[in-house]
């Protein structure tokens, strides 16, 4: 796949973001959170398009559990001061038994995520004009995605099912492989041998309908694949630098083989693609700043955006489940698993309030953060969502 089309304006986007700046800031949406923080920081926040290119909202997945609890999530989005979220959930964290059962599962998260994104007067955004018209309304949004396309089962018109309920972000791997397996997943032994044929259509037809591709869980054989198979630029949504280990070493040896290496990493950058930093493996908005800065330094300021790989709202669980507990610290501890002290997880996982020290909104911390390590406000402007939307452009422009 060759690079991004060059007649995408970096700075036509960056004066439309620029133009809305100053209504942002002082609209109610916003306005509570920027009382509280740095006024520089404030107004970088509201000049920015600030996007979690993956955030885990949880609801149930059972049809007997439907639609779930009320949840703020535009209270959640308004504190963070992320302008949106690529809002995901999976449905292989719990064993897959039976067939259709992963469609089941897809089709219950969805009807809940409709219900819960009614109730909180939240809409998808579908293409770049969506997001941007959101903007503009002083009024955070969010991209429907799905971690891992277990519930297609082979099916290739399910894609086309999805795409009308709004999904426009898929990753094609998750922990488990699906039973029509896609490729490779970089935590679990090879079996395939990259890319599967049924990888690439799906590839292929998300190309054809719009849909981003994300190929986090990938093994660099399945993301090589991938690669030449899009016609259009792909994202690695949550990740880090192999070099960049934290301070656990517990959890640094478990995290190790789902980080990326920076010759992987400038592969994906090469073909137009954009790769998210998440919050493993950094224990305060400095560390995380510091990762992302690495990563900047690895690929460009061009290919580098936010993926924290957390939980805005709170976690839901499954009435009496009794599902096999995973590991302590595990990364991927989300919806429909078993209680857990939450002294047990990963910094409670919630977006907002990620650090023990952290005060303000996610992105409010962050932005700090990068300001502290050096970053231009240009520079934040791209890595805070100005590059995921190239990509998601690129992908859904004409649909």
């Amino acid at each position: 796949m060759g690079k991004i089309n060059q007649d995408w304006s970096r700075r036509k986007f960056a004066g439309i973001l620029a133009g809305t700046g100053t209504l942002l800031l002082s609209s109610p949406a916003w306005s509570m959170a920027a009382e509280e923080t740095d006024p520089r920081v404030a107004a970088i926040v509201a000049k920015t398009m600030g996007i979690d290119t993956h955030n885990h909202v949880d609801v149930p997945l059972k049809a007997t559990e439907l639609p779930g609890p009320k949840i703020d999530l535009t209270g959640e989005l308004k504190k963070s001061g992320f302008a949106a979220i690529c809002m995901t959930f999976a449905v292989d964290y719990q064993k897959l038994n039976n067939p259709g059962e992963a469609y089941e599962r897809f089709q219950n998260g969805m009807h809940a995520m409709d219900k819960l994104l009614e109730s909180n007067h939240v809409k998808r955004s579908l293409n770049l004009n969506d997001l941007h018209n959101a903007r503009q309304k002083n009024f955070p949004t969010v991209i429907q995605s799905l971690e891992g396309a277990h519930f297609l089962e082979g099916k290739l018109n399910r894609l086309g099912i999805a795409y009308g309920k709004g999904l426009r972000h898929l990753g094609l791997l998750h922990d488990s492989d699906a039973s029509v397996p896609l490729g490779d997943v970089y935590t679990n032994e090879p079996k395939w041998g990259g890319l599967t044929y049924f990888g690439v259509e799906v590839i292929r037809e998300c190309n054809k309908l719009g849909i981003l591709v994300d190929l986090t869980h990938a093994s660099n054989e399945t993301i090589d694949m991938a690669l030449r198979v899009s016609s259009k630029p792909v994202i690695i949504s949550h990740t880090g630098l192999d070099t960049r280990l934290g301070q656990n070493e517990q959890m640094a040896k478990m995290m190790l083989p789902r980080l990326i290496s920076s010759k992987q990493a400038k592969i994906v950058a090469n073909e137009g693609g954009v790769i998210g930093v998440w919050t493993h493996l950094s224990d305060s908005p400095i560390a995380y700043a510091q990762n992302v800065r690495a990563m900047v330094e690895a690929i460009g300021i061009d290919h580098v955006c936010i993926g924290t790989d957390s939980k805005l709202t709170p976690a839901y669980r499954s009435p009496g489940n009794i599902g096999p507990k995973p590991p302590e610290n595990h990364p991927d501890q989300h919806q429909d698993g078993p209680p857990q002290d939450q002294n047990q997880r990963r910094n409670n996982e919630h977006t907002n309030a990620f650090w023990p020290d952290q005060t303000v909104g996610f992105y409010y911390a962050i932005v700090e953060a990068l300001l502290k390590t050096g970053f231009t406000e240009e520079e934040i402007g791209k890595i805070g969502g100005e590059n995921f939307c190239r990509v998601f452009d690129a992908a859904t422009k004409g649909h």
